[in-house]
C-alpha cells in the first residue's frame, strides 16, 4: 500500500475514507477481544474469542454498533465478584485501546515510515487517532452514564464516578493533548510534506474523526451529562482542534523529515 506525498486530493479522501472505517474497527475489536479475554482468563467466560457479533446490517459494518463482548456481569456481580466485573469493564479502554491497539499503531506507523510505505503509515496513523478517540469516548464522555463499561467498573471497585474521571481522565488528556499538538502535526507533515492542501484536509478529517465521531458516543447515551459533553465535542473542541492542526501543520513541513516524535 504505497501512497505518493502527490497523490490528488480526491483519491487521498477516498482512501482515507476507506482507512478511516478500517481504523475504526482496528481499534475497535481489541477493545471487545480485550473484555472478553480477561473474562476468560478470570474464569467467567468459555471462550477468549467469543463475541456477539450482532446481526449483520449496514449500521453494524460501518460502525460495529451492537458488537460486543458477549459477558454476562450479572451472576459476576451477584456472586460477590464486583472487583472482577470491574477488571473486566476497565480491560476494553486501558488494556484493548491505551495498550493494545495505540501500542501497534503507533510501531507500525515507525515501521512503515522507515520502510518509506506512505500508505500503510497513513493506516497507523489513523488507527493512532481512533484509539485516541476511543479513550475519549468513554472518559470523560460516559464516566456519568449508568450502564456500560464506565458503570461496570464504578460499581465493581465500588467508587465515584468522579474518582474514574480523574484516575482515568488524567492520563486520558495528556494522550489527547500529545495526539493533537504532536503526533497528528509531525505525521500529516512527513506525509504530506509537498501539499499544503492534502495537509489541511487531513488536519480537518482529525479533528473531525476524533472529537467530531467518538464524540457522537456522548450524544447516543440517554444521559443529560453525557449528551452535553458530547455536544461540547462536536461543536466546540473539533472545530478549535481544526483550527489548531491546521495552524499546525502549516509550518514549514521540511521540519519534520528530521523530527522523531511522530
Amino acid at each position: 500500500m504505497q501512497s505518493s506525498t502527490r497523490m490528488h486530493l480526491p483519491g487521498l479522501i477516498g482512501l482515507t475514507v476507506i482507512q478511516l472505517w478500517a481504523a475504526h474497527a482496528l481499534a475497535f475489536f481489541p477493545h471487545e477481544y480485550a473484555h472478553s479475554i480477561v473474562a476468560w482468563l478470570l474464569g467467567w467466560k468459555a471462550s477468549p474469542i467469543d463475541l456477539d457479533y450482532a446481526h449483520p446490517t449496514p449500521i453494524v459494518l460501518l460502525f460495529q454498533l451492537g458488537i460486543n463482548q458477549k459477558v454476562n456481569e450479572a451472576p459476576i456481580f451477584a456472586s460477590g465478584h464486583g472487583f472482577d466485573a470491574g477488571i473486566i469493564a476497565a480491560a476494553g479502554m486501558v488494556i484493548g485501546n491505551a495498550i493494545l491497539s495505540l501500542g501497534l499503531a503507533r510501531w507500525g506507523w515507525h515501521r512503515a515510515i522507515a520502510k518509506g510505505m506512505r500508505g500503510w503509515a497513513m493506516l497507523a496513523y489513523w488507527v493512532t487517532a481512533a484509539s485516541v478517540g476511543n479513550l475519549l469516548s468513554y472518559v470523560p464522555l460516559r464516566v456519568f452514564v449508568a450502564d456500560g463499561d464506565i458503570f461496570s467498573v464504578v460499581r465493581g471497585f465500588g467508587v465515584s464516578p468522579w474518582t474514574v474521571l480523574v484516575v482515568l481522565g488524567i492520563p486520558t488528556f495528556a494522550a489527547l493533548v500529545w495526539f493533537v499538538l504532536d503526533v497528528a502535526p509531525n505525521s500529516l507533515r512527513k506525509l504530506w510534506p509537498d501539499s499544503t492542501a492534502a495537509r489541511i484536509t487531513m488536519a480537518l478529517f482529525t479533528a473531525a474523526f476524533v472529537f467530531g465521531f467518538y464524540g457522537l458516543a456522548g450524544l447516543l447515551e440517554d444521559d443529560p451529562i453525557a449528551s452535553t459533553m458530547g455536544r461540547i465535542c462536536i461543536f466546540g473542541i473539533a472545530p478549535l482542534v481544526a483550527m489548531i492542526e491546521i495552524a499546525l501543520v502549516l509550518r514549514n513541513p521540511r521540519s519534520a523529515e528530521a523530527a522523531g516524535s511522530a
